[in-house]
């Protein structure tokens, strides 16, 4: 099994999944990672439009997957309506709410008000980063909806990657699918999604850190507008 702490000798043990096949690889990167990982491997999902593809790709091998959901407690109000709707179409699906230690009151308390404003790395990484810890501690792997395209800092995503931060082995199955692929999946199979997502909003996260994108050239250009910050810090190592 490649772990974090075989990487270095393991690398040679990754699988050439097919970047050509229907799915361009994701559906055989999942199977994979469900048969290498099992119980160990769980999906850190924000419920964008990437991780509507993935959990019905998911969902076609592990009906049961344990589903993990970051509940900032400031998201929008149509991201819970889409996680209700998920729950509704899969209803064997293991879907985890994990929270803040900190309420936003006591985060306030402690720190100061709109804590996301004047620091929002900080603010990103008590109720982002430090809850990922804490639901990713039982496992070996991870899976994220991470594609080359979305960014500059995601261009060299791999399938499987060492995750220096979280210490486990993160699995990208999508990151050869473009933004239109990813829609054109969506609207075959009829999927529900984030109805922000036809209003503008192409990568949707906390409601206060969120604004619709400038060009859909850069789909993650609405997020911390102005604060020169681009990753909530989840993706970077």
């Amino acid at each position: 099994m490649i772990t974090f702490e075989s990487w270095n000798d393991a690398q040679a043990q990754i699988p050439d999944f097919p970047a050509d096949s229907e799915t361009k690889g994701a559906l055989e990167t999942l199977r994979w990672a469900y048969e290498t990982y099992g119980e160990k491997l769980v999906y850190a999902c924000s419920f964008g439009i990437e991780g509507i593809v993935l959990i019905d790709l998911i969902a076609q091998i592990k009906p049961d997957a344990e589903i993990v959901f970051l509940d900032t407690n400031y998201h929008f109000k149509e991201t819970y309506e889409t996680i209700d709707k998920v729950k509704a179409r899969y209803p064997q699906l293991n879907i985890r709410i994990q929270q803040p230690d900190l309420t936003i009151e006591e985060q306030a308390a402690q720190f100061e008000p709109d804590l996301f404003k004047t620091n929002p790395n900080k603010c990103c990484e008590i109720r982002k980063i430090i809850p990922l810890q804490k639901a990713l501690a039982p496992s070996t792997a991870w899976i994220s909806g991470l594609r080359r395209e979305q960014s500059e800092s995601r261009a060299n995503t791999n399938y499987l990657n060492l995750d220096k931060r979280f210490e486990k082995i993160k699995v990208c199955p999508l990151i050869h699918w473009t933004w239109k692929e990813v829609w054109r999946y969506v609207t075959k199979h009829e999927l529900d999604y984030n109805v922000l997502h036809d209003q503008g909003y192409p990568s949707i996260g906390c409601a206060p850190c969120t604004k619709p994108a400038f060009s859909i050239d850069d789909i993650r250009s609405g997020r911390w507008d102005g604060s020169g910050k681009t990753e909530c810090g989840l993706h970077t190592t």
